[in-house]
């Protein structure tokens, strides 16, 4: 009996990669096992790797390939585009053999028929390309072959898979086999025929079961545009970015962490009758001012992309981080996963050595966008307009293009960083970026024109979300270190965090968790508008100000639920990467002049001559100037704790003069939800007036604990004013009075069984604070990231003492 070169999904599981490659044995083993978990999956076959095989046997191609690779010189671009075109051109000028063409157009017609055609043998497929070394564990080979959208018919068909087997020897695809150790012909190509899901009609795109820059597990990051998703793959377009929390997710909980709007320029549709299977289309204006997926959509997807993960931890015996691809079908709504792989550069890093880059100085930002990794590179640039140019790249360059494809690898291999205009942190560039190792900012929008050819940049991705391109060599440090080392104190060790950015990445650092989340940070860099503004949108008389919020606020037509989102959001994300360890939020703590300098905020603030000492903290929530943006305040935290599932989360008031503040927050508080002791809300108070510490026992009945303001309670205690620079010399948190209060409410607040922290700044600076504080007995110590490493050892050497 003859061989077959047609295996169907269904007859198809991951063992088989060696017969139908990653791609197609990772679609057959889902389309088996995870459409009972409610996973979609269209269906299709694949040819064999032995069809491949029997192709270039049959018609000779393999001794005529052997002797044109044989004269390649891989490092050497013109040598490798000339070696990898005339290999290309041999085989599309060569037929399939018989057999093999009826093979494919039997199984073409099953297919069309199962689909019920309207349009008889013209049903639209995907037709994907699949090596037999493709989607490893050590080697994802992405974007190495082709994929083509939208094939109708047999003919067309049959012309695509050969189309398919030349892909095999793009110049990118024999370059990366050569760089990672592969012999050329030991691989085999398998071609994958799927029903097409229409989201030329919607929407599609990628996402990951971790967070592609810091390799934080318990997120899902998905990335959405509209129509086909190879302009999200190819980083055509600056894609929306959505953030999915998965342990809370599991739990029936809705932890949608970030939404992030992206432009999506371009839309990548069906091009009917004109010759080409697809073109792309200006994206129409309302449709990039919306997100492309609703939040059911968003958390549907999640949900999938954590039931590919779990099928796969349990069949592999290790967990399987993954590399997913989506699309949403037009018309029926329906979402599909069309293609799934292992995530083969976080997944591989040893979380446990901490690898640290920080800027020396500062230099004029001329480009931003959104980082790839946490390192920091420099050199000179070199703009690259497109593949033709890819010869004049030297080794060490910065890499500066519109966006790149993966006939770019061999240059990109050479990069000291790499910078593009389109893309988001799923595109080409920022995954080609990760698996090098290479800084990359990506989706800057206008690199190609701020930057100038032979013009040094330090381009760095240290310093949270946002990527920068500064001007000049700068000068950086890096730092690395095995955090096994580290001893564990007694005493807890909590971090102070301002900027969700930075959270994933710092919840690898040994911690007990977060003493100290400021809401000011998010309020300042992610909302911006002063929230009294946002509620009295209607009645504002500045149009410049309404101006200003109509940007920012684009897509809400509900002003005051944009601040509730957004900080909730900021709020979320921090509790998420140290869930399920105790999170402190601190409400509000502007000044009345920091206040005013807000979106909208001036007519709202009085002017102030001592603001640090004025209208700020506790007072401000029950005032009837403010109270009503507090409640918009208490709204976030709500939905944090209530629709996001985190109740790790607690909260801090500042700034709380006398008892019967105390009770008046509380009481606001409670007014919009937040109720203390309901679902195990916990809510602290902070320690920084020395009213705080001589009533410290009876603050001790109506809060459950303290948490020491080093830095204001210095200044109250020794009448300093921590802005003065004339009498700076004067503010010192060691000085004898200071530590005396601190002394005296330590140990008053385990007098009487309340927890007692401090999150102030000394113990950051000086480890010898840190150890006074650890002879009081002060139950956790929360520093700032930067200091932690160097300060855990001190800890652990005065609990020895």
């Amino acid at each position: 009996m003859a061989a077959s070169w047609i295996r169907w999904f269904s007859e198809t599981s991951i063992d088989d990669v060696p017969i139908v490659g990653g791609k197609n044995a990772s679609l057959g083993e889902m389309y088996r096992e995870l459409a009972a978990e409610g996973v979609r999956i269209p269906n299709g076959f694949a040819t064999t790797a032995a069809a491949y095989r029997h192709f270039l046997e049959s018609t000779g191609l393999d001794r005529q390939i052997q002797g044109m690779l044989a004269e390649l010189k891989p490092d050497d671009v013109s040598s490798l585009q000339r070696t990898g075109h005339a290999v290309r051109q041999a085989i599309l000028s060569t037929e399939l053999p018989g057999d093999l063409r009826t093979e494919i157009s039997s199984a073409y017609e099953r297919l069309c028929a199962e689909a019920g055609s309207e349009t008889g043998l013209q049903l639209d497929v995907a037709v994907r390309s699949s090596a037999t070394a493709e989607d490893l564990p050590d080697a994802s080979f992405a974007g190495q072959q082709e994929t083509y959208l939208n094939v109708q018919g047999v003919r067309p068909l049959l012309d695509t898979c050969r189309r398919c087997f030349a892909s095999l020897f793009t110049d990118r695809a024999i370059s990366y086999r050569n760089h990672k150790g592969f012999d050329q012909f030991q691989i085999a190509l398998s071609i994958g025929v799927q029903r097409m899901v229409r989201s030329d009609l919607a929407c599609s795109g990628v996402m990951f079961s971790l967070d592609t820059e810091t390799g934080f597990r318990d997120a899902v990051l998905i990335n959405a545009a509209y129509g086909l998703g190879e302009n999200v793959v190819q980083g055509a377009v600056n894609p929306d970015e959505f953030v999915v929390f998965k342990p809370t997710l599991k739990s029936g909980f809705r932890p949608i962490l970030q939404k992030r709007l992206g432009t999506k320029e371009w839309k990548m549709i069906y091009d009917i009758g004109g010759g080409r299977m697809t073109r792309n289309l200006p994206t129409p204006p309302e449709e990039r001012a919306r997100f492309a997926l609703d939040d059911d959509e968003i958390l549907l997807l999640a949900q999938w992309a954590g039931t590919i993960e779990d099928h796969y931890s349990r069949k592999r015996g290790v967990d399987s981080p993954m590399d997913i691809e989506w699309a949403k079908d037009g018309r029926t709504g329906e979402l599909w996963i069309v293609q799934a792989r292992p995530e083969t550069v976080q997944s591989r890093k040893d979380l446990q050595i901490h690898e640290q880059f920080a800027l020396a100085e500062r230099g004029e930002v001329l480009a931003r966008g959104r980082s790839v990794g946490e390192r920091i590179g420099q050199g000179k640039v070199r703009l690259i307009a497109d593949a033709r140019h890819l010869s004049d790249f030297q080794p060490g360059e910065v890499l500066v293009a519109d966006k790149t494809d993966p006939d770019w690898e061999p240059a990109m291999k050479k990069a000291a960083a790499i910078i593009t205009n389109r893309g988001g942190r799923t595109c080409h560039a920022a995954i080609v970026s990760r698996e090098l190792g290479l800084p990359a900012v990506v989706g800057t929008g206008n690199a190609t024109e701020r930057l100038q050819d032979g013009q040094p940049v330090t381009v760095s991705c240290a310093e949270g979300d946002e990527g920068r391109v500064y001007a000049g060599l700068l000068k950086f440090e890096t730092s690395r270190i095995d955090l096994r080392s580290l001893p564990r104190p007694r005493t807890k060790i909590m971090m102070n965090v301002a900027s969700p950015e930075e959270a994933f990445r710092l919840s690898f650092l040994p911690n007990d968790g977060v003493g100290l989340a400021r809401e000011e940070f998010i309020i300042s860099n992610s909302i911006r508008i002063h929230p009294q503004a946002l509620l009295d949108y209607h009645q504002l008389a500045d149009g410049e100000v309404k101006s200003e919020i109509d940007e920012l606020t684009s897509g809400f037509t509900d002003k005051a639920t944009f601040f509730v989102d957004k900080l909730a959001e900021g709020v979320a994300t921090i509790a998420a990467a140290f869930y399920p360890k105790d999170v402190i939020v601190r409400l509000s703590d502007f000044k009345t002049n920091e206040y005013a300098n807000l979106i909208g905020g001036r007519p709202y603030e009085p002017h102030e001559e001592n603001p640090m000492l004025g209208f700020r903290g506790a007072s401000r929530y029950y005032d009837p100037r403010y109270r009503e943006a507090f409640g918009l305040e208490c709204r976030a935290l709500l939905k944090v704790r209530q629709e996001m599932g985190l109740a790790n989360l607690k909260v801090m008031v500042p700034f709380c003069r006398t008892i019967d503040e105390g009770r008046k927050v509380l009481a606001e508080m409670a007014r919009h939800g937040l109720v203390q002791g309901q679902d195990g809300l916990e809510v602290y108070v902070m320690c920084e007036i020395p009213s705080n510490v001589i009533l410290a026992d009876e603050f001790a009945d109506l809060f459950d604990g303290f948490s020491i303001g080093s830095n204001d309670l210095t200044q109250l205690v020794l009448g300093v004013d921590r802005d003065s620079e004339i009498v700076a010399h004067v503010f010192d948190e060691r000085n004898s009075a200071v530590k005396q209060m601190i002394a005296s409410v330590i140990h008053m607040a385990r007098a009487k069984g309340r927890k007692i922290g401090i999150c102030g700044q000394a113990p950051s600076d000086y480890p010898e604070f840190a150890q006074f504080l650890v002879a009081q007995g002060i139950d956790s110590i929360s520093l700032n990231p930067d200091s932690l490493v160097r300060t855990i050892p001190q800890i652990a050497e005065a609990e020895q003492k």
